[in-house]
Parts: structure tokens; sequence; C-alpha cells
């Protein structure tokens, strides 16, 4: 342990978040002690205290798994059971409190509803007086899971308004193929290291198992960018292009792509401006109705008709890394470079994969690449 342990640690929220987590509470808890006293008529404990404490975690933290709507309904309430249960059976108010606050984490361990204010209403059944004291078992309904549900009601429209991921459930997102595999830039950290790493930590980290492998996919994105900033797409696109007019059969497609064996053909008009790309796929399949296209059917279609007209593009100065997103999650397997409008190269999963793997043998290879102007 060293001095400097007790000073702040960073936590990199930039002034609009405070703002914003300040508000927040402001408006939770101000619109549930209405709704409690107005609204629903309730005149006595219409807000109770570890409400303020839920509204931080609520509305300043809404990514942490403490401040998730199970977390914040089932462990206040549990949290209000355990309270009133010590205060009924123990008489000594010291003894009470602590078997209150002690019993209530048990229970939110138990439940899997961890959240810090449920030891506050665990101790305010002990400590809030006889009002609180008559209230029996009624206290857990009212006004302790009252108040969390309208707070949490709340505080989910206010998170959604912000745009913030809430409830955030710590699961991945399902891939664009719909199955259970996780996006390949997360294969290599994957969940079960994930879940070594925080068992062999053991304690208690306030961040969820998928906030966590997305710092970490970030911070090793930002270490690759740093490494490959400066190699271009112009680097190591393909430059001896295969084209074709949208005035072109279907089949003239067809007879290209088997000839040079590639899956894509950019198709460019008289002055070489690219208006759209055609695929196996396109070819294939009919995107309509979803089925496969007959082979004696693509003669009577120009490429004009199926190919595909809104394009992803680079250009050629544009830093490879910047379409790494593109080829691996985004599923894309080729992508046309231009200069203006004009078709110059195209990059495809293969280049892409040849050049990462040739910087990541060779760093030194890294130097040698100029930064275009």
């Amino acid at each position: 342990m060293q001095f400097r342990d007790f000073f702040p640690v960073s936590t990199n929220t930039g002034l609009k978040e405070c703002g914003y987590g300040a508000l927040g509470a402001f408006i939770g808890l101000l619109g549930t002690g209405w709704l409690c006293q107005w609204g629903l008529g309730v005149d006595a404990h219409w807000l109770i205290a570890p409400m303020g404490a839920s509204a931080v975690l609520l509305f300043a933290a809404p990514a942490s798994p403490l401040a998730q709507p199970w977390s914040i309904v089932v462990g206040n309430g549990v949290s209000a059971l355990m309270g009133v249960a010590s205060a009924t059976l123990i008489p000594d108010l010291a003894l009470a409190s602590a078997c209150a606050v002690m019993l209530a984490i048990a229970a939110m361990f138990l439940t899997r509803s961890l959240h810090p204010p449920g030891g506050a209403v665990a101790l305010t059944a002990v400590i809030g007086g006889e009002s609180i004291r008559q209230l029996g078992v009624g206290y857990v309904l009212l006004p302790v899971l009252i108040n969390s549900c309208l707070l949490l009601v709340l505080g989910l429209c206010y998170n959604r308004l912000l745009g913030r991921r809430y409830p955030n459930g710590g699961k991945a997102q399902p891939n664009r193929h719909q199955t259970a595999d996780p996006e390949p830039s997360a294969r290599l950290a994957s969940a079960t290291d994930i879940d070594f790493a925080l068992e062999k930590h053991g304690e208690l980290l306030d961040i969820s198992r998928q906030d966590l492998q997305e710092l970490l996919q970030e911070a090793q994105l930002h270490a690759l960018r740093e490494r490959v900033g400066t190699v271009r797409c112009q680097d190591v696109m393909s430059r001896d292009l295969i084209v074709i007019s949208p005035d072109e059969s279907a089949m003239a497609a067809w007879r290209l792509l088997a000839h040079h064996r590639i899956k894509a053909l950019p198709v460019v008009d008289e002055s070489g401006r690219l208006v759209g790309i055609i695929t196996l796929h396109d070819l294939m399949i009919d995107r309509e109705r979803q089925q496969p296209r007959e082979a004696i059917a693509l003669a009577q279609w120009r490429v004009a008709d199926l190919m595909t007209r809104e394009v992803r593009t680079a250009r050629s100065h544009q830093p490879l890394y910047d379409l790494v997103g593109a080829f691996s999650d985004g599923g894309l397997h080729h992508m046309p470079v231009l200069e203006g409008e004009r078709l110059v190269g195209i990059l495809t999963q293969s280049d892409m994969v040849a050049a990462l793997f040739t910087l990541a043998l060779q760093p030194g290879l890294i130097d040698e690449v100029v930064p275009s102007p």
C-alpha cells in the first residue's frame, strides 16, 4: 500500500456525462417523489433516503451491473424484507442494524441482485423510527418497491433518451449471421478468457463481462492502429482490375468471374466512374424472392438489373486500419478504392489478411511504408 493509493482515482468521465448524471438524479428523485406524494396519494414516507443512492447508480453509472433493473428492484426488495425481519425479531438496536445489513447482503448475493443502496434500505427498516416500524412487512411494498419501480421507469426513459445502453445486460449482440459465434474481432479475447481472468481476480468488479471484453477489444484495436496506421489502401490494393459495363449481360459477368476466379466485379460507365458492383451472390440468389436463380435466366438479365448500386468505397490514401471493422465484423469481402469518382483499385479480404499477417511477422516493414501526403 502506498500513500498515493488514498488519492482519487480518475474515472475518465467527461463534464457532459457528469452533468447528465446529476440532472438525471434530480429528475428521477423529483419525479418519484411527486408521483408517490400526489400521483399515488402516499402521505407518509413517500420517498426514503436510500433512493438517493439508487439514483446515483441509475443515472450516473447506468452501465454498472449494480445499477441494472433486477438489482434495483429485487436488491432493494429483499433488503427491505431482511431489515423488517431483523427489526421485528431482534430487540437490541445495534445488533438488529448489523444483522439487517448482513442478511441483506447475503440475500442480494443469493438472488444475484447486489445493489449497494440495499444496505441502507435494510438499515432504514431498523433505525427509521416508530413510523417505519409500524409499517411492518408493508414497508417492503410501500415505500421501498414503489419507490424503486418509479425511479427505475424514469431512469429507463432518461437513459434511453440520451442514447445510453440501458438496461446493460452484459451479453454480446448476435452477429450478422444470426449464429451463436461472437463477431470475428471479439474471438481472440473470448468470453471464457474473460471468465478465467475474473475468476482468478476473485474480487467483485463493478463492470460487466461484456463491457470488459469490449474495452479490451477497443484497446487492442487502438494498439493495432498505432502500429499499422501508416499503411494506406494504395499500398496493398489490387490495381489491375477486371471490370464490366452495366450494359453487359449477366452471363458475361458470370464468365468473367469464373475465368478470373474472383467473387466480385466493379461496374463502371464509359468514363470509368464506379456505378455499382456485381457479385456471385447477386448472380446466384434472387434477393427479392430469396431463392436461387435459374442459370438459363442469366442471359435475359443485364448487369445493371442485378448489380448493387449502393457500394461502400475507400479512398486510396485512407489508412488500412479504418477498414478492419468493415471486413471483419461488417462482413464485406471486397471494397472498391476511388480517387475522386474514378476507380483506381479494389481491396479484398485476401489483401487485408495478407497485409496484416505480413506486418505482424515483419514489423520492420511498417517503417518502410512512406505515409502519403
